[in-house]
């Protein structure tokens, strides 16, 4: 198996600990929209895939998903400083992979310039050359698209590269792509959920990240699964 030189992250949910802005943007779209709240089960469900895929489960008419889309990203928008913030160590450790020369990129499902203001917000402005955002690409996760896409523009190939996730999405997305894959432990999805993907790493904690080099990944057992937040 070839060493680990590329490590793709997803972002939310990964780097940045942004899932209060988004269930509550999503929530204050379906309020304002559909007039219901919001199962705790179903904002997830579609955690990690554009909007238009999540709206659309909700309203077939595509004017009336745009206008879910324009309320959740006005609301998103609004509040988006005072709710997001990174998850602790992750950028000193994404910091230690680029100094050590691997190449990184980001693979989101969020547009491209809003995911550059959550890179910056949270102290990730130098570290990310390539990002790929939803509307960067036609097809998004779980589809390989995107994760093709960052190898593209990084110059590197998928059988040294690594997809890193909080989601079932950022995984069944790298598999498809041919990189390894590997979750997090910390975010929203619950471990069984994760498991189910077969991931090849686990990553206890943010600081961990740092853990892949251009030797190895250090430190990430994939027989020595990590229970998510929620489990």
């Amino acid at each position: 198996m070839e060493s680990i030189r590329t490590v793709l992250f997803d972002l939310d949910g990964t780097l940045i600990d942004s899932i209060e802005l988004i269930r509550r943007s999503y929530e204050h779209a379906v309020r304002v929209h559909l007039g219901r709240e919001l199962e705790r089960g179903e904002w997830l469900a579609g955690l990690g895939r554009p909007l238009r895929w999540q709206f659309s489960q909700y309203v077939r008419d595509e004017r009336e998903v745009e206008a879910m889309i324009a309320t959740y990203r006005g609301w998103n928008l609004a509040h988006h400083d005072e709710l997001v913030r990174p998850y602790p160590g992750a950028a000193e450790a994404v910091r230690a992979l680029h100094e050590r020369g691997l190449a990184i990129a980001i693979v989101t499902s969020k547009l491209h310039a809003s995911a550059r203001r959550g890179l910056a917000h949270c102290g990730f402005e130098d570290l990310f050359d390539v990002v790929i955002g939803v509307d960067d690409v036609a097809e998004h996760k779980p589809h390989p698209a995107p994760v093709l896409a960052a190898l593209a523009r990084l110059g590197r190939d998928a059988r040294s590269a690594v997809m890193v996730g909080d989601s079932p999405h950022d995984l069944a997305a790298g598999r498809a792509a041919g990189t390894r894959t590997a979750a997090v432990a910390w975010g929203p999805f619950d471990s069984a959920a994760l498991q189910a993907c077969a991931p090849d790493h686990w990553i206890a904690a943010p600081a961990d990240l740092a853990g892949f080099s251009s030797v190895s990944a250090v430190g990430l057992d994939p027989n020595a699964a990590q229970p998510a937040r929620g489990a």
